[in-house]
């Protein structure tokens, strides 16, 4: 990819220093409208649905064109399912052995079958599907609970469990009960051909768990009405909004009540735009932009349909640089920055970057999803899984997708001041990427300070990212994991001791200088006490050719030697003094630094999580540069260039 000119977000500033606190009572969604408002531009009896009826078989005809086949094609396969029983058992075995995937596995597929039967039907609009359907939806009904077994311990009794005394609110909850909200409406007459108990219990249930449990519960971390700061507000909040929003508007029929309804979400996503910077930068990384800002656009685009347009955000800077981010973070043929949780591969949904770019007029974004779109070796009927919204949404835009210019160039730099993320390019073909921030971010690593480089957009110094998420990765057990650890990222370990969990391990003096390329920051109080240190300022210099890292310490006592840490994967040669020789894929580079003052050794990491493997293979390296001599300050020097020729 050639290297245009930089692009840069907010504003052009030298050696910037900026806070990590974000949260900032904008509160944009209560200054568009409150809830007299709302009473006067709501559009009522889902007049705001754009698709066809379920009768309209032209119409469906129209809509899906050449989608129909495959759609029905995939109904077609679920005639026979037999629906899955989740176990009592499975949802203890979480507490057991940590494992989530029992229980979520035959729920998945339970959820799945439901939405291909309906799109099937839709397709095809004979009735074939509809038996099946009503069994996928009785099914459901006859369930305790919609949530996850790892998210059940927001229910009083803190076990994994269903309790049937009370409901609550997670993730799944809310994409099956909008995906069954979707399903009333468009078959509740259709049921009660068959017998009228199914839609009036479909409905029932849905007000019961959804409706109900969202005006009167107040007490869900991520409704984050009573936010005080420290707490985090992550893409549960646009996430699980979005889907109530989804399910008032299909089924409220009351002006004032889907009015106080559809304010208190306002009032709940305010928390999330509020505590996000406004740079836009994701701190839960690209993996997890289509559940944040993505999420977010959907809220605000389902928001401004159910409104007639009249409530918007679209125009708002701070929504934009959100949606822009995931383009920015891109690296190349499916590689991307991924800090925290992030997995290394990914790029986004190209139809909902396209759409979010459309709606905040973002030629980047639209140009960059038909860069990946081209970039597919096959093309799909759009489907978004539970979420029938971006699914409808995926098949009105897909031909506008088609036709427009696919186009991407990563910028010759992109800063993120308040994140704390800085990108850079050079003409040898590398990417940096580092980041300064604190130790307590959403899907938190201890990782400040820490930089990824790829060479010809191919990973050379990685980010391992994370695991299969077990019991233990959202539990004070999660820095036991070794891939949340700052000893796997590329960081020092001070006096033998690595960075420590929490807000006040953080990075500070963070400053980028687009003229000399220059990303520094003081990872000193990353570290706990024991870690003996009074500053560590570790710079990054990318010039044309090469990659320069500077580490300048101050000590306060001497304890063990200092370990300087890289993580790599396919090939590595310490053999000779002073240089370190890596290849990835045929990508080759040398790490140079003083024989003199370290000692090279390579730890094997052999990686039996798929989470891993899938991406990197079945082990990683960790090459670590052991210092000599113990002393109170100092300075290291490492230079890392390409060998390719």
């Amino acid at each position: 990819m050639r290297t245009r000119k930089c692009l840069t977000l907010l504003c052009l500033l030298l050696g910037i220093i900026s806070p990590i606190y974000a949260y900032v009572e904008r509160d944009l969604l209560q200054q568009a409208a409150d809830i007299s408002t709302l009473e006067s531009v709501l559009v009522l009896n889902q007049e705001w649905v754009k698709y066809p009826g379920y009768t309209d078989r032209a119409g469906w005809d129209q809509f899906l064109g050449d989608y129909k086949d495959e759609y029905i094609k995939r109904g077609e396969k679920l005639l026979n399912y037999e629906w899955k029983v989740i176990k009592a058992t499975d949802y203890i075995e979480y507490e057991r052995s940590g494992n989530r995937r029992i229980m979520e596995d035959p729920f998945g597929s339970n959820n799945q079958a439901i939405v291909d039967l309906l799109m099937a039907e839709l397709a095809e609009g004979k009735g074939r599907f509809i038996d099946q359907l009503i069994n996928g939806v009785f099914h459901s009904c006859e369930m305790t609970s919609w949530a996850l077994s790892a998210h059940l311990t927001a229910q009083h009794s803190k076990r994994s469990l269903p309790d049937y005394k009370e409901n609550i609110i997670d993730l799944t909850v809310g994409d099956l009960g909008s995906l069954l909200s979707w399903t009333y409406y468009y078959f509740h007459t259709e049921f009660d051909k068959v017998n009228p108990v199914i839609s009036e219990r479909l409905r029932h249930e849905l007000q019961v768990r959804v409706l109900d449990t969202y005006m009167n519960e107040d007490r869900f971390w991520w409704m984050a009405f009573d936010y005080k700061p420290g707490i985090l507000v992550n893409n549960w909040n646009p996430w699980c909004n979005f889907n109530a929003l989804q399910c008032f508007l299909l089924l409220e029929p009351d002006k004032e009540t889907l009015a106080k309804a559809v304010y208190r979400t306002m009032v709940s996503v305010d928390k999330f735009i509020n505590y996000t910077h406004s740079d836009g930068a994701c701190e839960e990384g690209p993996s997890y932009w289509g559940h944040a800002a993505g999420k977010l656009y959907d809220y605000l685009q389902l928001l401004y349909d159910g409104t007639a347009g009249k409530v918007s955000l679209f125009d708002q800077s701070i929504i934009k640089n959100m949606g822009e981010y995931i383009a920015r973070s891109y690296v190349g043929n499916g590689w991307v920055v991924n800090f925290s949780d992030a997995s290394a591969r990914g790029g986004g949904d190209a139809a909902i970057i396209y759409r979010y770019g459309k709606a905040v007029g973002s030629d980047i974004m639209m140009q960059y999803a038909a860069y990946l779109n081209n970039s597919l070796s096959e093309k799909k009927a759009p489907s978004n899984g539970r979420d029938l919204f971006r699914t409808f949404q995926s098949i009105s835009h897909a031909k506008e997708l088609e036709q427009t210019r696919p186009f991407y160039q990563s910028p010759a730099y992109t800063w993120y001041p308040e994140t704390e993320f800085c990108y850079m390019t050079n003409k040898a073909g590398f990417f940096f990427a580092a980041k300064g921030g604190y130790n307590n971010e959403s899907h938190n690593h201890n990782d400040a300070g820490t930089f990824s480089l790829y060479l010809n957009t191919t990973p050379v110094i990685i980010d391992a990212g994370v695991g299969t998420y077990t019991r233990q990765t959202f539990s004070d057990e999660r820095y036991s994991i070794w891939t949340m650890q700052s000893n796997y990222h590329n960081l020092p370990m001070i006096n033998g001791v690595p960075q420590s969990f929490g807000s006040q391990y953080k990075a500070t003096d963070v400053s980028f200088n687009p003229k000399s390329r220059t990303f520094s920051a003081n990872i000193a109080m990353a570290y706990p006490e024991e870690a003996g240190v009074k500053k560590w300022t570790r710079t990054y210099t990318l010039n044309n050719s090469e990659l320069k890292i500077k580490d300048s310490f101050t000590l306060k006592e001497l304890k063990d030697f200092n370990r300087i840490n890289f993580l790599t994967w396919d090939k590595v040669d310490i053999a000779t003094g002073g240089v370190v020789t890596i290849e990835v894929n045929g990508e080759k580079i040398s790490l140079l630094y003083d024989k003199n003052s370290f000692i090279p050794s390579v730890e094997t990491i052999t990686l039996d999580d798929p989470r891993l493997s899938d991406v990197w293979g079945k082990e990683i390296y960790r090459l670590s540069l052991t210092a000599r001599k113990q002393v109170m300050s100092g300075t290291y020097n490492y230079t890392i260039k390409s060998n390719n020729k």
